[in-house]
């Protein structure tokens, strides 16, 4: 998600830094590309129109101008309007003060309420909070067999009654939760291909008999602008709490992510990463804004690495790394626990600055670290624990049992082997190269 945005900016602000003292001039022409960038990611045009003139009242002042280095505090300001377009703090689920709570999921179809009602259901699972899921969407019958699916997949109750009106559905829902004691109702309504006066009127209905604490619009970000249409819609007749946008690890400009908030108020609560079901997550403002200007995400990163690693898991990882004793088996390890963390791709630009120390012309490709693991899976525990025992015909062997070439055996060894000097070197206190970037870029 806004890819596009993120190289434009980042290619506008290198001129910038490349001057000294900046003139009223000087911010105006780099202000029109911004906007130019902004349209060209399909952000709401009144929306980039008084994003430019907020960053611009700003940074004509004489702080700026005369600035020592003008270039950096244009680009803090940026990011501090670019944070405030997206919502300021993140925002967080509210919840009744005697349970249970009710969330509505509301938008048009095919926008993924049904998908996302059980992505939440299981990350509030993860939290400890049991919810019951609602099928009140009964004017597609395969939205409540997938509600059911997804129900048994995560082990949490779908309370559904196939057709009927979908406003005792959702209540019946509601008193069910209280009869089971959950404290949590997750409600999925019913879409239409657009907005129309029946379909708001059911919802107003559904809100009126569950009393919801949370309305939550489903938007997929695919749709760009519209999706702010749409939600402004919704908004108007719901009074929409909050946003989940889908299919962000999409090809998407990401329009819809910089002006929903702008356009109806409501912050943006959660977002859809992936397919899977774990694929939801919060929204945080201050970290898309950094990632968009190339400043990277080290925070999710963080958060991605705790989930997958325990902390005896990493003191035993760095032990091996301070006596520089790491095995291609640990490395098989440490690829595999990497690879859930989500793609290669993603996490290189949370890191800041790796995606720029790359290549040009390197392309970071999945594809590249199943073809690795195959090489170490076809060799011999004691090939892994002593590459120096790879001569050619082990090589040769390898490479058939993997179904590449001696030439990728080749790469990887040598790579391994700069790494490992790289991990003596970082012991030692010295600058270490990164070679492993090599593995991960054609």
């Amino acid at each position: 998600m806004l890819e596009a945005l993120s190289d434009r900016l980042s290619a506008i602000f290198q001129r910038l830094r490349s001057r000294g003292r900046l003139t009223e001039a000087d911010v105006a022409e780099v202000l029109r590309e911004v906007r130019i960038a902004l349209l060209e990611a399909d952000v709401n045009l009144s929306v980039a129109k008084e994003f430019i003139a907020r960053i611009r009242e700003r940074a004509v002042g004489a702080d700026v101008l005369t600035s020592l280095t003008p270039a950096q505090s244009v680009i803090k300001i940026v990011h501090d309007e670019l944070v405030t377009l997206l919502g300021g703090a993140q925002a967080r689920l509210q919840f009744a003060d005697a349970p249970p709570t009710t969330i509505m999921l509301v938008g048009l179809q095919g926008s993924g309420k049904t998908t996302q009602a059980g992505k939440l259901a299981l990350r509030l699972k993860e939290q400890g909070r049991r919810s019951l899921l609602v099928a009140a969407d009964v004017q597609r019958p395969a939205a409540i067999a997938q509600l059911q699916t997804l129900g048994k997949q995560i082990d949490i109750p779908v309370h559904a009654e196939g057709s009927g009106d979908p406003v005792r559905i959702a209540s019946n829902g509601v008193a069910e939760a209280r009869r089971l004691g959950i404290p949590t109702v997750i409600v999925d309504t019913a879409g239409r291909l657009q907005i129309d006066d029946a379909l708001m009127q059911e919802l107003e209905r559904i809100k009126s008999a569950t009393n919801p604490a949370e309305i939550l619009f489903v938007a997929d970000a695919m749709t760009g602008q519209e999706a702010t249409n749409v939600a402004k819609g919704f908004d108007e007749r719901l009074g929409i709490t909050g946003v989940i946008l889908t299919k962000l690890d999409g090809d998407t400009r990401g329009g819809a992510a910089l002006s929903i908030h702008q356009v109806t108020g409501a912050p943006i609560k959660f977002i859809g990463v992936g397919e899977k079901l774990s694929a939801l997550e919060p929204f945080y403002p201050d970290r898309l804004a950094s990632r968009i200007l190339g400043m990277g995400d080290v925070l999710t990163l963080i958060e991605k690495t705790q989930a997958v690693y325990s902390e005896d898991q990493a003191r035993e990882l760095a032990a091996k790394l301070r006596k520089a004793d790491f095995t291609l088996d640990d490395f098989l390890a440490q690829l595999r626990q990497v690879r859930k963390m989500g793609s290669m791709a993603e996490l290189v630009k949370m890191i800041p600055g790796l995606s720029k120390a790359l290549p040009a012309d390197a392309e970071i490709d999945e594809r590249d670290l199943s073809k690795i693991e195959a090489i170490i899976c076809s060799m011999t525990r004691r090939e892994r624990s002593n590459p120096g025992l790879l001569n050619g015909s082990r090589r040769k062997r390898i490479a058939g049992g993997s179904g590449t070439q001696v030439a990728d055996v080749n790469r990887l060894v040598k790579q391994f082997e700069q790494s490992r000097q790289m991990m003596k070197q970082l012991s030692g206190g010295k600058r270490p190269r990164f070679p492993l970037a090599g593995l991960m870029g054609r």
